[in-house]
C-alpha cells in the first residue's frame, strides 16, 4: 500500500467518525425507539401463528417470514426430527427428517486412527439446502420437517406436504455393493405453486473435512476442492490457501475430496451458476478444509421429468471410483472419470501410472502378500525394466573412463583457460574418432525419470497402503516417526522418519559412487560448485521427504540400494583395459569407413571444419598482432 492510499484511507475513516458521531441519536430518540420495539415484541406475542424461520448459508444468513395458516408449509414447519438409516454391506447413510437430507456417513470397510469405524461426516460437518422459488413464498427446506415414507433398508421418500394437497419428494436408494446413493426430486400436483418461468432448484452444499490420516500438512497436500467440467479434464482449487472461484460452465460433479475419502455430488441435468469456496482450517481443530458450494440444476415445476442426481460417498480408490463411473452411467451417458481425483501425475507419468503401476500393484496385492513386500517386489520390477537403460548409461561413462589417458594427454596440451575452445574440439574429435557420445549417458538416464516421478505420484494416493504396517512403520500412507519429540522445529517439524534418512543416506551414496565413476574428465576439480550441489541433494531429501508417506521414501531407499549394488557390479565386472582394446578396434574400424566414403560426415566433418575456422581466425588474429608492432 503506498502512501497516497494509506492517507486516503485514514481521511475517509476521519470522515466515517465524524458523521457517525454527529448523527449519534439523543438520548430522547433513543428512549422513544425503545418504545416502538417494546411495541413491535406485544405484537409479536400476540401473533403466535407467525413463524419466522432462520436459514444459515455458508456466512450468509437471511430470515424467509412465513404467514400464518395460509402457508403452504404450515403442517411441515414443527415437528419431531428423527432419522432414517440406509444401509449396505459397504456403507452406512443416516438421513434427518428435518431437512430430508444426509446427516451421517459411515464406512465399514475402513477404520479412523482410533480403530473405530470410519465417519466421513455427521451433523455437525455437513449441511445442504435446496431451495426453489415459489409464486408467493419459496421453498427453503432446511427448517422444514418431511414425512419419510416407502421405508426400507436401502429407499426411503422424504416426502413434503404441500397445504392443498400437492407433494415434493426427495427419492434416495442406496445401490447393491455400492457407494453411490441414487437422488431425485420430483414435484406432484404443485403446478398452481410455481411460476411458469421456474426451471431451476438451488442447492448449498456445506462440508468440514474431517482429519483422518496422520500427519497433517501431508494430508493436506492431497485434500482439495474437485469438480469437472462437462467434456473437460477435472480441476481443482488451491490446497494450500484459501480459495473461491465462480464457474460459468455446466459441471458433470462437484467433489468435496479429503486424501483418502470424498463426497462427491453428480448432476445428470448439469450443476450450473456455480459458486466455490475452500478455506483451509487450524491444525488441531480436527478437520482439514472447509468447503462449500452453491449451484443451480435443471427442475421440471409440472412433475413430468424428475431431477436427477447421485452422491459418491467412498474411498478415493482408483478402480472403484472408475467402476463408480460404469454404475452411475445407467443414469446418465455421460463421461464422469471419476477417478481423476486419484491424481496420478503430469500426462506422460499418468499413462505409465494408469497402464502400468495400478496393474502391477494391483496383480501383486492379489498375492496376499504384505504392503511392504509387494513395494519391494514392485521396486525390483521397475528396475529389471529400467536396467537396460542403466547399463547403457553406466556403460558410457565406462567408455569415456576408458579413454581417460587420452583425455589427461588434452588436458596437458591445453592448460590454459584461453584454450578452453581448442580443448573441448579435441575433446570432441577424441569422441568421434573412438564413436563414443558424451551424452550417451544422460539420454538412458532421461529415460528412467517418468517411471521415477511415476512412483512419487502413485505411492501417497494409493490408499491400499492406508493403515499397513511393515516392519517399524505403523501406517506405510503416513510418515514412520521413530523419533517425535512433539514440538514442530523449523523445517523439521516434530519427528524424524527412519525411512527418510535410510532413503537419504542411500542417495548420498549413490551420489558419491556415480560421481566417481562418471566423472573422467575431471569436471568435479573444475567446477565444485556443481559437486557440492550434488551432496547437497540428499540432504533437501531429507528435509522435504521427512512428511512424506513411509511407503514412498521406502520404496526410494529400496530402488537407490539396488542402484547402488547394480553399479559396484558393473564397476567389478568391467575390465577397462579390454574395453579401450574394443574401442581400438571400433576406431581403425570407423577410419576405415570414412576413407571408403570419401570425406568425413556427420558430427566429425562439422568439428574439423570448426577447428580449421578456429585456426583461421587465430592466424589472423596473430598477423595482425604482428603487423602493429
Amino acid at each position: 500500500m503506498d502512501k497516497n492510499t494509506l492517507v486516503g484511507f485514514v481521511l475517509i475513516g476521519t470522515v466515517l467518525i465524524g458523521f457517525s458521531i454527529y448523527n449519534r441519536p439523543s438520548k430522547e430518540d433513543l428512549e422513544q425507539a425503545h418504545h416502538y420495539q417494546d411495541s413491535i415484541q406485544a405484537i409479536q406475542k400476540e401473533q403466535s401463528n407467525k413463524v419466522d424461520v432462520e436459514v444459515q448459508k455458508d456466512s450468509i444468513s437471511y430470515t424467509q417470514i412465513v404467514a400464518d395458516s395460509t402457508s403452504a408449509f404450515y403442517s411441515s414447519l414443527k415437528g419431531t426430527e428423527q432419522e432414517i438409516s440406509l444401509e449396505n454391506n459397504l456403507i452406512q447413510l443416516k438421513l434427518s427428517n428435518k431437512g430430508g437430507t444426509p446427516q451421517e456417513a459411515i464406512l465399514k470397510s475402513y477404520k479412523d486412527q482410533n480403530g473405530q469405524p470410519l465417519v466421513v461426516f455427521d451433523k455437525k460437518d455437513i449441511q445442504m439446502d435446496f431451495s426453489i422459488d415459489g409464486k408467493n413464498e419459496n421453498i427453503l427446506t432446511n427448517n422444514l420437517y418431511f414425512t419419510p415414507t416407502n421405508v426400507t433398508d436401502s429407499t426411503v421418500t422424504m416426502r413434503l406436504q404441500i397445504n392443498g394437497g400437492g407433494t415434493l419428494d426427495f427419492n434416495y436408494k442406496l445401490l447393491k455393493d455400492s457407494y453411490v446413493l441414487n437422488f431425485s426430486i420430483q414435484a406432484n400436483n404443485m403446478q398452481n405453486f410455481f411460476p411458469s418461468a421456474s426451471k431451476s432448484i438451488n442447492l448449498n452444499w456445506h462440508q468440514k473435512i474431517r482429519h483422518q490420516e496422520k500427519g497433517y500438512s501431508f494430508e493436506q497436500r492431497y485434500t482439495a476442492l474437485t469438480y469437472k467440467r462437462s467434456g473437460h479434464d477435472s480441476n481443482k482449487l488451491s490446497e494450500g490457501r484459501d480459495a473461491n472461484k465462480e464457474i460459468e460452465d455446466a459441471l458433470d460433479w462437484i467433489a468435496f475430496k479429503g486424501q483418502f475419502f470424498s463426497t462427491i455430488w453428480i448432476a445428470h441435468q448439469d450443476f450450473n451458476n456455480t459458486i466455490l469456496n475452500s478455506k483451509v482450517l487450524a491444525e488441531n481443530s480436527g478437520y482439514m478444509k472447509e468447503y462449500n458450494a452453491n449451484m443451480t440444476t435443471s427442475f421440471d415445476p409440472t412433475g413430468k421429468e424428475p431431477t436427477n442426481m447421485q452422491m459418491y460417498i467412498g474411498p478415493n480408490r482408483f478402480n472403484t471410483l472408475k467402476a463408480t463411473n460404469k454404475i452411475c452411467a445407467a443414469a446418465s451417458p455421460k463421461s464422469l472419470e471419476l477417478q481423476d481425483l486419484v491424481y496420478l501425475g503430469w500426462p506422460i507419468v499418468r499413462l505409465i501410472n494408469r497402464y502400468f503401476t495400478i496393474p502391477l500393484f494391483d496383480w501383486l496385492s492379489g498375492w496376499g502378500l504384505s504392503m511392504g513386500i509387494v513395494l519391494l517386489l514392485m521396486t525390483f520390477i521397475v528396475k529389471s525394466i529400467v536396467y537396460p537403460a542403466t547399463y547403457k548409461s553406466y556403460m558410457s561413462s565406462a567408455k569415456m573412463r576408458a579413454l581417460k589417458p587420452y583425455m589427461d594427454k588434452i588436458n596437458e596440451k591445453y592448460p590454459n583457460k584461453d584454450d578452453a575452445l581448442k580443448k573441448q574440439q579435441e575433446m570432441m574429435s577424441l569422441y568421434s574418432q573412438y564413436g563414443v557420445s558424451p551424452m550417451g549417458g544422460c539420454l538412458p538416464m532421461l529415460v528412467q525419470m517418468p517411471v521415477f516421478m511415476a512412483l512419487f505420484f502413485f505411492v501417497p494416493n494409493a490408499i491400499e497402503l492406508r493403515q499397513q504396517s511393515f516392519l517399524w512403520a505403523s501406517d506405510l500412507s503416513a510418515y514412520d516417526d521413530v523419533i517425535n519429540w512433539g514440538t514442530n522445529l523449523p523445517i523439521i517439524g516434530n519427528h524424524l522418519s527412519l525411512f527418510c534418512v535410510l532413503f537419504s543416506a542411500s542417495s548420498l551414496l549413490n551420489t558419491y559412487i556415480s560421481m566417481k565413476m562418471q566423472d573422467p574428465m575431471g569436471q568435479q576439480q573444475q567446477m565444485p560448485a556443481m559437486k557440492w550441489m550434488m551432496y547437497l541433494m540428499p540432504l533437501m531429501f531429507f528435509f522435504i521427504f521427512n512428511t512424506y508417506s513411509s511407503g514412498l521414501n521406502y520404496y526410494y531407499f529400496i530402488s537407490g540400494l539396488i542402484s547402488i549394488i547394480t553399479m559396484v557390479i558393473l564397476r567389478k565386472t568391467t575390465d577397462e583395459k579390454k574395453l579401450l582394446a574394443k574401442l581400438e578396434t571400433n576406431k581403425v574400424k570407423i577410419q576405415a569407413d570414412r576413407t571408403a566414403k570419401g570425406s568425413r560426415g556427420g558430427m566429425m566433418a562439422k568439428l574439423e571444419a570448426l577447428k580449421k575456422e578456429q585456426e583461421r581466425i587465430e592466424a589472423e588474429r596473430q598477423k595482425t598482432l604482428k603487423n602493429k608492432h
